[in-house]
């Protein structure tokens, strides 16, 4: 029983939801076993960190390499692998405020002891999300 739950989490499970997000038009790299898209996304970080930046250029593929890789390649809405996760990059406006204001549909990534480091409102879920929310937009006017 525990194999076939291992086999399901490492391999049935991640190609299910790639299978599921090419049937919703994203697009993004093939599933690969253990590691998603580790080592190309280190491949493409130590390229990017290795060329100089003058402070005139254009910075995403500096600061952000694999996604602006990511989104050249695929286009705004796409998605990548961490380990046997899919994470979804959305990055057109009108998506990117349908997914901030259903939050009990889109559910963030869970950081392992990020509730004991973080408290800010970027770490929040559901109904406390939405009071810190109103509160900064408030004291921010």
């Amino acid at each position: 029983m525990w194999a076939w739950r291992l086999l399901d989490w490492v391999w049935f499970k991640p190609k299910r939801l790639e299978r599921y997000l090419r049937r919703q038009g994203l697009a993004g790299n093939s599933y690969r076993l253990f590691y998603g898209d580790l080592k190309e996304r280190t491949v493409i970080t130590k390229a990017a960190l290795s060329k100089t930046l003058k402070l005139s250029d254009y910075n995403a593929p500096r600061v952000l390499p694999y996604i602006h890789h990511l989104t050249q390649k695929y286009g705004k809405n796409s998605f990548t692998w961490e380990g046997p996760v899919p994470c979804v990059i959305v990055m057109e406006p009108k998506l990117i405020k349908e997914v901030l204001s259903k939050h009990e549909v889109f559910q963030k990534r869970q950081i392992p002891l990020g509730k004991l480091f973080l408290n800010a409102v970027a770490s929040l879920e559901g109904e406390e999300w939405i009071k810190r929310r109103n509160w900064s937009t408030q004291l921010s006017i």
